[in-house]
């Protein structure tokens, strides 16, 4: 995906993120090596990080290719279980003397390593073979899977390794965010699996004690690591491992919990066990700094893959400015927080677009989304991520100094034309 610096896209800020490298350990067969980091790109803005993407097991071969498309499952009327939330906000507990433990027993086998094995064609015309490892969780009985999509890109194959060892080859892609580094997995003909629970992120706070759960290295399935979420609301950019594509990803969670190679995709949960991010990012030049994208912003893509066999994601239609101290003082904004609505690529408003046909204007200001303080609960497209194609929810804007309400029915999001 390639970086798109100060221009403004539906759906997403225009703040100027940290760098960030996705990196891998490549790690010669049949003997480990040492990590091998990426070269650091020259940046002057804020530490670079990487993602922490796949443990690389270079494995030259030559085969026959093996073909995966990304395709719309269809199933019949499958049995789901959505464990979400029971209500009680889980962020506000605390680990006490032996729980580490208790929780992490009990969503480790929600937790699984994703191997995947990638094809190219080497200098000389020769297929060379890679097989890579991450981590995903089972969201539903028969077999849904969110995952990191930088985990699964590229993949010929994929096979999934439960908890408990079990191994299904038969795994398709079945969606991905295009606003986000998240991509949706099916076993085929899976029932009766383990899940996770997910929880709410948009009522987080820095401070909050979690654990983080996932395949560290590719080798040392569901490792656990503990600490506590150091901030939120971070903008981070993520390089691929050749430095030749990026990819921005806002809104983010920041965690000291180690979160190392082969950890992406796995969940980050907090003390009453349910999944408020998916592990993504560590920083490359600092320790203690990684990064976990909010689950909330997964759920209505998810709910739509699995009820309606459909990977569309929602959206208002609008291009913005996630607004910061130094935005405020730039444009002279009467708040603290939002999104304001304005572009470098004309109006900020996509004609014909949920926002465009709901009355909004550029330098519209959004405060709240369904009573969601921006920024407090989470960026636009975090919270609008919880809904689907075809949902109302309520605008709280400000519009030349007086607050409005508005309604607006979402629509499949697509990219300005």
């Amino acid at each position: 995906m390639t970086k798109k610096s100060n221009s403004a896209l539906p759906e997403s800020a225009q703040a100027n993120p940290e760098p960030v490298n996705i990196n891998a350990q490549t790690i010669p067969a049949p003997t480990a090596a040492a990590p091998v980091t990426a070269v650091k790109p020259k940046n002057n803005t804020g530490f670079k990080v990487t993602v922490v993407a796949l443990l690389f097991l270079a494995i030259i071969t030559s085969a026959a290719s093996l073909s995966l498309s990304i395709i719309n499952y269809l199933s019949d009327n499958p049995s789901v279980t959505y464990n979400y939330s029971n209500g009680n906000d889980g962020n506000s507990l605390n680990f006490t003397e032996g729980s580490i433990a208790e929780v992490a027993s009990r969503v480790a086998p929600g937790v699984i390593s994703i191997i995947t094995e990638t094809r190219t064609t080497g200098w000389f015309g020769q297929t060379e073979t890679s097989t890579s490892a991450g981590t995903g969780m089972i969201v539903s009985s028969d077999g849904y899977i969110l995952t990191n999509k930088h985990v699964i890109d590229g993949a010929r194959s994929i096979k999934v390794i439960l908890d408990d060892g079990t191994t299904y080859d038969d795994v398709t892609i079945v969606g991905t965010d295009p606003l986000n580094d998240v991509a949706f997995l099916k076993i085929t003909g899976a029932k009766d699996l383990p899940t996770v629970t997910l929880g709410d992120s948009k009522t987080i706070s820095a401070g909050q004690p979690v654990i983080a759960i996932g395949n560290a290295l590719g080798q040392y399935q569901n490792s656990i690591t503990s600490g506590i979420i150091s901030g939120t609301n971070r903008s981070i950019t993520a390089y691929s491992s050749d430095l030749m594509s990026s990819e921005n990803l806002k809104d983010m969670i920041q965690t000291d919990a180690a979160i190392n190679a082969g950890n992406s995709g796995g969940p980050l949960v907090n003390a009453a066990g349910e999944v408020i991010g998916i592990n993504t990012a560590t920083s490359e030049d600092a320790d203690g700094i990684g990064f976990a994208i909010p689950i909330s912003s997964v759920k209505g893509m998810l709910k739509n893959i699995i009820e309606n066999n459909s990977a569309a994601r929602a959206y208002i239609g609008v291009s913005y400015v996630e607004i910061t101290p130094e935005v405020v003082a730039t444009y002279d904004l009467p708040v603290s927080a939002g999104a304001y609505l304005i572009s470098n690529q004309g109006s900020a408003i996509i004609a014909d677009g949920p926002a465009a046909k709901a009355g909004l204007k550029d330098k519209d200001i959004i405060t709240k989304i369904n009573g969601f303080t921006l920024g407090k609960n989470g960026s636009v497209s975090t919270i609008i991520g919880e809904y689907l194609p075809g949902d109302t929810v309520q605008l709280t804007i400000l519009r030349d100094g007086e607050e409005h309400t508005i309604n607006v029915t979402l629509g499949s999001y697509r990219t300005r034309e």
